[in-house]
């Protein structure tokens, strides 16, 4: 994602103003802003702009940026966010600065910024001519692929192409959710219904909780999910039956159809065993 803004000459004082109150909104917030960044011979102001203008978009970038970090990455933390400026050196900015910020205990890269070339921007006058005249501004860039893989805690960038709805649920607008790792290898799945013995009525049956316990005694690891699918009691008798889908995967091989069947029916002969039932 890029992100940039401009300014008119004519607009100085405004900006001094904006960044009055940026300044001031910060220093509110629970942020520790480190910076290290410096303009001299090696991270210059470009020739052709005045010095006081230069200064005040490099501020208002700094302003703005940390603003942005700060809703990014404070959350419910009770540690103030820290946040690092250090000089770096970028084709079409100068002075230019990457950020970085302390999350889980060491330092990120973030994203790189700067004040804009102006030659950059007089080229980009030739298509937008009544836009950039007389304007100065600054410009960022950052992958917000790498930030989702920080706040989300998603180990490999080609999961955000991925179609395996293992992967999209887990996520929805508006809410971090920690990634859970799953299988790379195919998943089996197996159902698995059963009839209740007629019980007095308010007596007992099996739990979902008693079934998914049995399942992991008898599985193991090598269950992903079991998920309840149909709950059913006949209109005539009241007889109840239950079915089960039981999703198995392994996190390093792939589970013979043989194997899997084996388990299925060890879960069949417990739960007939423990519960009375009859597997349909």
């Amino acid at each position: 994602m890029e992100g940039a803004r401009l300014w008119n000459y004519s607009e100085m004082d405004a900006l001094e103003e904006e960044n009055r109150k940026l300044s001031q909104e910060l220093a509110r917030q629970d942020i520790i802003i480190e910076d290290t960044s410096n303009i001299g011979p090696e991270n210059a102001l470009q020739s052709i702009h005045d010095a006081r203008h230069a200064e005040l978009i490099a501020a208002n970038l700094k302003h703005s940026l940390n603003g942005l970090i700060y809703k990014l990455f404070k959350g419910d933390d009770k540690e103030p966010l820290k946040v690092r400026w250090i000089n770096a050196r970028f084709p079409f900015t100068s002075p230019s600065y990457e950020v970085e910020v302390f999350h889980k205990g060491k330092w990120l890269e973030l994203l790189g910024c700067g004040v804009v070339a102006q030659s950059t921007l007089d080229n980009s006058g030739f298509a937008f001519p009544h836009c950039i005249k007389n304007e100065i501004g600054w410009a960022f860039g950052l992958g917000l692929e790498r930030i989702a893989m920080v706040l989300f805690q998603i180990p490999d960038i080609r999961l955000f192409w991925s179609e395996d709805k293992r992967f999209i649920q887990q996520f929805e607008p508006n809410k971090i959710t920690l990634f859970k790792p799953y299988s790379k290898y195919p998943t089996t799945v197996q159902d698995i219904s059963f009839w209740f013995p007629l019980v007095p009525k308010g007596e007992a049956l099996l739990h979902e909780n008693d079934f998914c316990d049995i399942v992991r005694e008898v599985a193991g690891d090598s269950v992903e999910d079991v998920k309840l699918v149909d709950d059913f009691a006949h209109p005539e008798t009241g007889r109840r039956s239950q079915c089960y889908r039981i999703i198995y995967s392994s996190m390093d091989r792939i589970l013979p159809h043989k194997e899997v069947n084996e388990v299925t029916r060890e879960i069949g002969e417990r739960i007939t065993n423990i519960f009375g039932v009859e597997v349909r």
